[in-house]
């Protein structure tokens, strides 16, 4: 008799762990869908604002300033969006080709702790 209860109750609870695991992936896929656009929404100092005042070389290395032939701050940070197009091919607003160039690389050599670098490796992430 004990192992007759035991079924209905055993396979109800499967039931009930199966819905909540259904809800818990039907709001998870919303979050992510809006993580993945509020990352487009974050910014990319150059420099990191504890580096301002160095300009940027060519190849992305802070030098500084007023070494020839390196770039000053552009005095903004870039959206990611704007980010990601320049990544591709295109400019950085209020950028020439050349300056353009020499931020996306030192955006390239962001590392951990430096501001910006958790809104680059976002750009990184495939989006899926």
């Amino acid at each position: 008799m004990d192992e007759e209860t035991q079924g209905p109750r055993a396979t109800r609870r499967a039931l009930m762990l199966g819905a909540a695991s259904a809800s818990a992936i039907v709001s998870i896929r919303p979050a992510l869908a809006q993580t993945s656009a509020s990352v487009m929404h974050c910014e990319i100092p150059v420099p990191d604002p504890g580096r301002a005042g160095n300009y940027i070389a060519a190849d992305g290395t802070l030098v500084p300033a007023g070494t020839p032939g390196a770039y000053a701050p552009p005095g903004v940070a870039f959206k990611a969006e704007d980010v990601k197009r320049a990544l591709a091919g295109g400019t950085l607003p209020g950028t020439d080709y050349e300056s353009s160039r020499a931020y996306t690389n030192y955006i390239r050599r962001l590392q951990s702790g430096t501001s910006g670098f958790t809104c680059f490796a976002s750009l990184q992430m495939p989006r899926g």
